[in-house]
């Protein structure tokens, strides 16, 4: 996933590993649990290479952003509730 012309895109264009990936970093972050590509892997199953080039991905289209020592979410236009 790449960001285009400064905009998130649209979470359609969100490949299935970054979905999931996604999903996981936001379960994380509810929990208030670092999101790094290890926990991410435990939590998903997905091989380490994988979460990191999902990460990267959403890092780029700007859905996840670096936090301290992991990743969060970045701007969405939704919640939870806890």
């Amino acid at each position: 996933m790449a960001r285009r012309s400064g905009r998130l895109l649209d979470v359609q264009e969100m490949s299935a590993p970054e979905m999931i990936v996604y999903e996981a970093v936001a379960a994380l972050g509810m929990e208030g649990r670092p999101a790094t590509v290890c926990a991410v892997a435990r939590m998903t199953g997905l091989p380490e290479p994988v979460v990191g080039h999902g990460l990267d991905g959403l890092v780029a289209g700007g859905r996840v952003r670096r936090a301290g020592g992991g990743y969060v979410l970045g701007p969405h236009d939704w919640d939870l509730e806890r």
